[in-house]
């Protein structure tokens, strides 16, 4: 059975540190494109972070390059998003997705574009 659990996620205020991580269980991370989705209240998903399969490039979205760090454990089976200078505009849902590539961050993103998708932790992050 296929499971991606979060964790990490809390409050902190402006320009304080989190490290969220996933963990994955009924896969291997390193098969799959490993993303990291927000969703800010009242809006849609966003594509925050994603590692590739095997070679390991990640890539950021532009309001997070910088500040975030996309990484995967093969043993652990498990991909984290080390995330510093947090501010307001980074409260939202955070989700953990797999997928069999890159497209499922082109257009608008729905969770059945994944193969697999988390729960989510919250990260509030207050001025």
């Amino acid at each position: 059975q296929v499971h991606l659990v979060e964790s990490g996620g809390g409050s902190v205020q402006t320009g304080g540190s989190l490290k969220l991580s996933c963990a994955a269980s009924g896969f291997t991370v390193s098969s799959y494109w490993m993303y990291w989705v927000r969703q800010a209240p009242g809006k849609g998903l966003e594509w925050v972070s994603i590692i590739n399969s095997g070679g390991g490039s990640t890539y950021y979205a532009d309001s997070v390059q910088g500040r975030f760090t996309i990484s995967r454990d093969s043993v652990k089976n498990t991909v984290s998003l080390q995330m510093i200078g947090l501010m307001p505009e980074d409260t939202g849902m955070y989700f953990c997705a797999a997928a069999t590539g890159p497209f499922a961050a082109r257009g608008t993103l729905s969770p059945d574009r994944f193969a697999y998708w988390g729960q989510g932790t919250q990260v509030t992050v207050s001025s």
